[in-house]
């Protein structure tokens, strides 16, 4: 069964591009689909509606009209021949020409891995676009719902337009499917060319196929003259973490370990015939140590302030709120002085200057409030309003403590009559701040629960992140304090000892979830032992003067517990300033490798395209500034 071109469409375009059709299309590219099975191998229904139910238009560019294939409901999925594709990149050709793509961006790459010696050298292309998965982790992470999963075709099609370019869906995704444009600052990705499976041809890369090697229809259909319908490829990551609509064929012999040709470090392997290919450690660069001390900025500097800014403020909360630990001490009097709104105001501060800097980061900023669109499935919507709830519940509390304080109510007299009628709410504003400041935090951890990155899926992210808050929030409060106690001539020392049990603690639990983080990376058989890998030679001594400093810091903290009544107060001030000023920078450092490493599940690359060793070296000759290189330039990028 062929599915003919529907001519009632053709006639209500406004444009030849929107369903482009040749007069004389081919066969091969033509939807042929007589049979399909009722599950597929996940055991999800492959009818995507109900057979009484009432199809609906896709209106591609006001066009109403609705296609005639009768598996219109189904899913459809690539189906990819390794043996057959030759790399000649005429899908890529296709693809982007249809949707007049510009030259550092493509919905389909190619990218080749290969092994062997001479005379049995082999190298195996894939071509890869979106998956249209079943289970599409864009979609559920995307905090603007820019995407949608539609029962036509079961196409994941994604509204740049809804799109304010966080690019969270571009970690999330193993496929690299989803393609964020620096310039435009927002992301686009395939739409399974729906137009044309409306009109019954192929997706243009398909059409375009020199060596029969893509290939479409409904999932679970073997195609015509073909033996496999497989789930996996060398360098394709794990089916489970998506479902994704493709299926496989790849019968020539290929040698138990393939590497790749970009400039990731990284291989596959396979212990015996039959066995998957495993992702392992490629040394491509060997294993001397570096500093690269200039490679710790990045794009994400921003979101290197934001997380430790916010943590280190709902740290600072957490810190006053715990007070009444010690009872009679230093940091119970903290509370009911003039510096706790000091205090107040800086943690309000410090977490609007992180979600200020981390709006800014947005490819479209202006577009700020849809980041809350998908509060159902994003962890990312979720942290933005954790985040705002905890600011809107301190300024509250901060208000209505504002009665109760020395400073404010020498200059206000009036206003003491309210401490009354204001003590409860305060104390109420100010649990439900720190519960939203956690909740915040653990869904900033959820943010990087990505098992397309191994490296950030770890608990270690989550005792980083609740060690920072404690360690960080204690510094705050200790530096703020210590300034307003010389001032009158107070002794901070007392107080930095309250403290130095949030900073110990802190420090402990970062360094138990770094230790273990490093144990269970290295041991692993996926990107997260590469990132380590990475970690102990690209950034070796960055590394090891972060452990280091890190270790010290913590023996320094606890020798000052005990040995400060020792030393004259003036130097144990000065230590623990030092102290304070080590933590903060070793805390700055480790969130920039935190995300300076990370190494995605993503797919092989070629030399050129889609190989960041590449963009780099076009960057540093200036062949970027080359549009048809296809390499965005730096003063370029949004």
């Amino acid at each position: 069964m062929s599915v003919e071109i529907y001519q009632p469409i053709l006639a209500k375009t406004n444009s030849a591009s929107v369903f482009p059709v040749r007069e004389d299309e081919p066969e091969y590219a033509k939807l042929k689909d007589p049979v399909s099975k009722e599950k597929n191998r996940y055991g999800n229904n492959i009818d995507l509606i109900a057979s009484d139910a009432k199809p609906n238009s896709l209106n591609i560019n006001g066009v109403d009209e609705i296609g005639p294939n009768p598996n219109r409901h189904k899913q459809h999925a690539f189906h990819f021949t390794a043996d057959n594709c030759i790399g000649c990149h005429a899908c890529e050709t296709a693809c982007s020409e249809k949707n007049d793509m510009p030259a550092h961006l493509s919905f389909r790459s190619v990218g080749y891995v290969e092994g062997g010696t001479y005379p049995n050298y082999t190298r195996m292309n894939i071509s890869m676009a979106c998956n249209h998965c079943d289970d599409p982790v864009c979609l559920k992470g995307c905090p603007t719902r820019a995407y949608t999963k539609h029962p036509e075709y079961g196409a994941v099609i994604q509204d740049p337009d809804i799109c304010f370019g966080c690019g969270y869906c571009t970690w999330v995704c193993p496929y690299n499917a989803p393609q964020l444009d620096p310039i435009k600052g927002q992301v686009e990705k395939c739409n399974m060319c729906v137009d044309r499976l409306e009109v019954g041809l192929k997706p243009a890369c398909v059409s375009a196929c020199l060596g029969n090697a893509l290939d479409f229809g409904v999932v679970e259909n073997t195609p015509e003259n073909r033996q496999q319908c497989a789930t996996q490829i060398p360098g394709f990551p794990d089916p489970s973490i998506t479902q994704p609509n493709i299926r496989f064929q790849q019968i020539k012999t290929l040698p138990k370990e393939v590497t790749r040709t970009d400039s990731m470090p990284i291989k596959y392997q396979k212990k015996n015939e039959g066995d998957a290919f495993k992702t392992v450690i490629d040394q491509k660069k060997g294993t001397q140590k570096y500093w690269n001390i200039k490679r710790l900025s990045s794009r994400e500097n921003p979101l290197v302030i934001f997380t430790l800014s916010a943590q280190a403020a709902v740290g600072v909360l957490f810190t006053l709120l715990s007070s009444s630990l010690f009872k009679h001490g230093s940091l119970a009097s903290l509370t009911t002085s003039p510096v706790y709104a000091v205090l107040l105001v800086l943690a309000l501060a410090l977490v609007a200057l992180g979600l200020f800097i981390s709006t800014v980061h947005l490819g479209k900023p202006f577009r700020f409030y849809r980041g809350f669109n998908n509060l159902k499935h994003s962890p990312v919507s979720r942290e933005g309003l954790g985040i705002v709830l905890f600011m809107g519940f301190l300024g509250l509390h901060f208000l209505l403590t504002l009665p109760a304080n020395e400073w404010v109510r020498a200059r206000v007299p009036a206003i003491t009559s309210l401490q009354g009628s204001t003590a409860g709410f305060a104390s109420m504003f100010a649990g439900l701040a720190l519960l939203s400041g956690l909740v915040a935090l653990y869904y900033m951890y959820r943010c990087y629960c990505i098992k397309a990155r191994p490296f950030w899926n770890h608990w270690h992210a989550a005792a980083t992140f609740y060690g920072n808050m404690l360690s960080l929030g204690a510094i705050v409060c200790g530096c703020t304090a210590t300034a307003c106690y010389l001032l009158n001539a107070s002794s901070p020392l007392p107080l930095w000892q309250e403290l130095s049990t949030f900073i110990i603690a802190g420090l402990v639990l970062e360094s138990g979830g770094l230790i273990a983080h490093a144990r269970d990376m290295k041991n692993g058989e996926h990107e997260g032992s590469v990132s380590h890998y990475e970690q102990t030679t690209t950034f070796g001594y960055t590394y090891i003067a972060r452990n280091t400093l890190m270790a010290l810091n913590l023996l320094l903290a606890t020798t000052l517990v005990f040995a400060a009544q020792l030393l004259p107060e003036s130097l144990a001030n000065i230590l623990w300033i030092l102290l304070a000023c080590s933590i903060v920078g070793v805390a700055l450092i480790g969130r920039s490798l935190f995300y300076i490493l990370v190494i995605p599940t993503t797919m092989p690359g070629a030399f050129f395209w889609k190989n960041k060793g590449f963009e780099q070296h076009a960057r540093d000759t200036g062949l970027a500034n080359l549009p048809q290189v296809g390499v965005v330039p730096e003063h370029l990028v949004h």
